[in-house]
């Protein structure tokens, strides 16, 4: 389960080791918390109809990489706040699907990281660790019929100090073709941005004995 901010977030994130997974046939879900409506420099756009791009953008990324189940939580750019509702949300998603692994952005990340990536970070790891996995943390839900859930492992993209190297050697070209997907927020870039990228990659990737990876830090949750 990847659990982004916005729209494009998976991509940058881990669209390699997306597309890295669905080939060895693994499932997986995205959970898109806001609508992106304030993501663009344009005048001439309004946020409703930056809405409808970027939901196909990110409907047209996540098929591209082999993910065909995007929910989009809906909530404004910007907007997302630590809250019990919010926090209860995530954890319905998680008990519905039930993923041994969620990855989300770095809460932890200092300085310029994107407040909305560093509240979903935290509230992710919440949802996971305990609310989640106890029964008797919105109890509503069990009732509805959404059970306690045990996630095995998080992956924190864009973490400072990462500990996990996903080698995406084979899956770069798909990673950036997901990416270009997001015309609205990559159709600015200059020239040669796709190679500068991978240059970035590489450097994460040659302490580790991989061309190109994505980079994490990894927790591994008790049983």
């Amino acid at each position: 389960m990847i659990i982004a901010p916005h729209p494009d977030d998976p991509e940058f994130g881990i669209g390699g080791t997306v597309a890295k997974w669905t080939k060895e046939g693994k499932q997986v879900v995205y959970i898109i918390c806001t609508n992106g409506n304030k993501g663009s420099d344009d005048p001439a756009i309004t946020p409703a109809q930056l809405t409808e791009i970027r939901r196909a953008e990110q409907m047209e990324a996540a098929r591209s990489v082999g993910v065909s189940d995007v929910v989009f939580l809906e909530h404004d750019d910007q907007s997302i706040e630590d809250t019990p509702e919010f926090r209860k949300e995530l954890v319905k998603m998680i008990r519905t699907y039930k993923p041994d692994v969620v990855a989300a952005p770095d809460p932890y990340r200092k300085y310029v990281w994107h407040r909305d990536h560093r509240i979903t970070g935290q509230v992710v790891l919440d949802a996971v660790y305990p609310f989640a996995r106890d029964r008797l943390a919105y109890p509503d839900l069990a009732k509805e019929g959404y059970q306690p859930h045990k996630v095995k492992e998080l992956l924190f993209w864009g973490a400072e100090q990462p500990n996990h190297f996903s080698d995406i050697t084979a899956t770069f070209g798909s990673k950036i073709a997901a990416l270009r997907c997001h015309k609205s927020q990559v159709g600015h870039f200059p020239p040669g941005w796709e190679d500068a990228y991978r240059n970035v990659l590489s450097n994460y990737g040659k302490d580790h004995g991989y061309d190109v990876a994505e980079t994490f830090y990894r927790v591994v949750l008790p049983p």
